[in-house]
C-alpha cells in the first residue's frame, strides 16, 4: 500500500510540474531504485491530466489530475471505486515552465531520447526550507521535458511515443457507476493507519 501511494504522490507531482498549451498522448516510465517500474499511459491538457498505470504485481489504476477543480482522483477499475485527494495549489503550475521550486538551472549535456533531441540541466530546487537537485532532460523539437530523474538514480520518470493532438474530455471525468472510498490514514496522521472503507 506505502509503495503505490507513493507512486500516486509521484505521479500528482509530476502532474503539477506541467504548465504547456499544447494537448498530448505518451507512454510514461517511472522507475524507483533503479529495479521497480510503472509504466503506463498519460494523457494531458490544460489544467487537466491522467495516467494509467499497472506497477509489477499490482492491480490497475488510473490518476486523473484536475487543478482547475483543486482535485486528484485515484480511480480503482477492478473494484470500480475511487478515492479522491485534495491538490496543494501551491503546486499549481507556472507560466515560466520551470521545476517546482526551481533556483537555479544549468546545462550539462545534450542527448537524444526516444528520437527526441534534448538538453540535459541540472536542476537544483528548494522545498521545505531544504535545497535538492535533478536532471531534467527538454526535448528541443517539442519544448517540453522527457524526463527527469533524482541525480543519485533513486528515481526517474519518462515519457516515450509522445503524441500531440486534442484529447477527449471524458478521460478526465469520473466514469459512471464508481463509488467513492475514503484515504487511508498513515502513521503520524490523526487516526493512525486505516483500511480503506467505502464513503457513506
Amino acid at each position: 500500500m506505502f509503495k503505490k501511494i507513493s507512486i500516486i504522490l509521484l505521479l500528482i507531482l509530476f502532474a503539477s510540474s506541467i504548465a504547456f498549451a499544447l494537448e498530448f498522448s505518451a507512454d510514461s516510465i517511472t522507475t524507483q531504485k533503479g529495479e521497480f517500474q510503472t509504466k503506463g499511459k498519460l494523457f494531458y491538457k490544460a489544467d487537466k491530466f491522467r495516467m494509467e498505470t499497472q506497477a509489477h504485481g499490482d492491480m490497475n489504476m488510473i490518476v486523473i489530475t484536475r487543478i482547475d477543480k483543486k482535485v486528484a482522483w485515484n480511480l480503482m477499475p477492478e473494484t470500480k471505486t475511487y478515492m479522491e485527494m485534495p491538490l496543494n495549489m501551491q503546486h499549481r503550475p507556472k507560466v515560466e515552465e520551470k521545476y517546482e521550486g526551481e533556483i537555479e538551472r544549468k546545462q550539462v549535456g545534450s542527448e537524444t531520447i526516444d528520437g527526441h533531441p534534448t538538453k540535459k540541466y541540472l536542476i537544483t530546487y528548494k522545498t521545505d526550507n531544504e535545497t535538492h537537485q535533478v536532471y531534467q532532460w527538454v526535448a528541443t523539437d517539442i519544448n517540453m521535458p522527457v524526463k527527469t530523474s533524482a541525480i543519485d538514480g533513486s528515481w526517474s520518470h519518462e515519457l516515450r511515443n509522445i503524441k500531440i493532438g486534442n484529447q477527449p474530455d471524458n478521460l478526465f471525468e469520473i466514469p459512471a457507476g464508481y463509488q467513492k472510498m475514503q484515504m487511508p490514514h498513515f502513521p503520524g496522521m490523526p487516526g493512525g493507519m486505516n483500511m480503506m472503507k467505502k464513503a457513506r
